[in-house]
């Protein structure tokens, strides 16, 4: 197992694998919807783009809700243990130095979802980029402006 062994970081059995694809989800603290102006939630992304151009990780399709995100990724380096403090953590700093928000930004934790190789992956990105649409927050999926995907 990578990283350390903390109760804050990893829930029991969890195991980050190079080269494995994950579906990470992580929510804001009280469901608050701190991400419903494009401009906070890009704050988010500036944060997926860090962690790959730092070759941590690659992103393979994401999409930063109001109140949550969902990420597809392929883990280059490290643990999502600490993949996902980086992202969340300095998303966080942003927010507060922005003056976005004063309270504590992301729920503890998050969820993890290693996906099988015979699992087709535009199918997992088209459910994680759709996530808008079944939100009723537009009627389009390009009318929403914090997702991506690599087959796009």
């Amino acid at each position: 197992m990578s990283g350390s062994r903390r109760g804050s970081d990893l829930r029991l059995g969890r195991y980050s694998e190079t080269g494995q694809i994950y579906l990470l989800t992580s929510v804001v603290h009280d469901r608050i919807p701190l991400f419903s102006h494009w401009q906070t939630g890009r704050l988010v992304v500036q944060e997926f783009r860090r962690v790959q151009e730092q070759g941590l990780a690659e992103s393979l399709a994401w999409v930063v809700m109001p109140d949550h995100f969902h990420w597809l990724v392929t883990l280059k380096k490290g643990s999502l243990g600490m993949l996902m403090r980086k992202v969340k953590s300095r998303s966080a700093l942003s927010l507060l130095r922005l003056g976005h928000t004063s309270q504590q930004v992301w729920q503890k934790g998050y969820h993890d979802r290693a996906i099988r190789r015979e699992e087709d992956l535009q199918s997992v990105a088209r459910y994680i980029v759709a996530n808008p649409l079944r939100a009723g927050l537009v009627q389009r999926i390009g009318d929403y402006p914090l997702w991506d995907a690599v087959w796009l």
